[in-house]
């Protein structure tokens, strides 16, 4: 007699279980996944039919790893990582120069995209992968070479680069500045504010904390807009809708071929001091020629702005 041998759970039921273990959360896996609660809630439920066993103990508050979960979790766990170490030796034979950069998406769509013709035109030879994603991404588990991140010292390690600080100051087109004649803080009441509403939440990047940095009562504005993106602000600074809190030097190119205009000068600014641009490179990737070779390269990006 012929026995139906089960297929393996699907690999999307496989990876919401390994990260709802990993995380005792459902809400969490779900974050990490870009999926919701409940679709993480029915992947585990799917899994646990599929095997005939629970999982989980599940607490109005908690979630908790039955003892057969404890051990599928390890088992499945395992499983995934040698899989991804397994892609990852595939790629790098398949494609040496293959380099796969992490960064948010406010530097890559206003710094790192714009310059990075000029990486692969000296290195022509050099694949590189962009992925732009405002979580924090885990270097080994997501198969990432170099990140580019922004975030405080403790957290971007021992051994990372920095780049560069920021430096805040409100900008708009020059057309809309010439026309609302805004000379000093108290002037922008005149204005339409261009805010920021995204993850992560930056409060220093609020117009109540910059006008509180200038010493200055926040005046009613004209206006207010807001958006889930940094890149939409600034694009709508451009386009003259309002007036942006800009990010110097992520904005220096647009200062420089004046699509933007600081409305009060270099002396009039705020600075989010705890935070700056790391590089960070995977152990994975240090010894690579190419990985080398873009960080040389932000470096020397970075360095020849500041002569200018």
């Amino acid at each position: 007699m012929l026995v139906a041998i089960r297929e393996l759970p699907s690999l999307d039921l496989l990876r919401g279980f390994e990260a709802a273990a990993r995380q005792l959360s459902f809400t969490k896996a779900g974050e990490e996944l870009y999926l919701t609660q409940s679709a993480i809630s029915r992947q585990v439920q799917g899994l646990e039919e599929q095997l005939g066993v629970k999982l989980f103990h599940r607490r109005t508050r908690s979630l908790f790893l039955t003892e057969e979960g404890q051990r599928y979790y390890k088992a499945v766990r395992a499983a995934l990582d040698s899989l991804r170490t397994a892609t990852a030796a595939v790629r790098t034979t398949g494609a040496a120069s293959a380099l796969t950069v992490s960064t948010t998406v406010t530097f890559a769509s206003l710094w790192l995209v714009p310059r990075l013709a000029t990486f692969q035109s000296v290195q022509p030879r050099v694949q590189v992968r962009l992925v732009a994603e405002n979580r924090l991404q885990d270097l080994d588990r997501e198969g990432i070479d170099v990140a580019v991140r922004y975030c405080p010292p403790a957290i971007a390690g021992r051994g990372a680069t920095k780049l560069f600080g920021e430096r805040v100051l409100p900008v708009a087109s020059p057309k809309l500045a010439a026309r609302l004649k805004i000379a000093r803080p108290e002037d922008l009441a005149r204005a339409v504010l261009l805010e920021y509403d995204g993850v992560p939440h930056t409060v220093w990047l609020t117009w109540p904390v910059w006008f509180e940095t200038m010493k200055v009562p926040m005046p009613t504005p004209a206006g207010t807009a807001q958006f889930t993106q940094y890149h939409q602000i600034i694009q709508a600074a451009v386009a003259g809708q309002g007036v942006a809190l800009g990010r110097v030097p992520l904005l220096q190119d647009l200062l420089r071929t004046k699509q933007l205009v600081a409305l009060f000068g270099r002396a009039r600014t705020t600075a989010a001091e705890s935070r700056a641009y790391y590089v960070v490179v995977h152990a994975r990737a240090a010894a690579r020629p190419e990985a080398q070779a873009f960080v040389a390269w932000l470096q020397a990006s970075v360095l020849a702005e500041r002569a200018r």
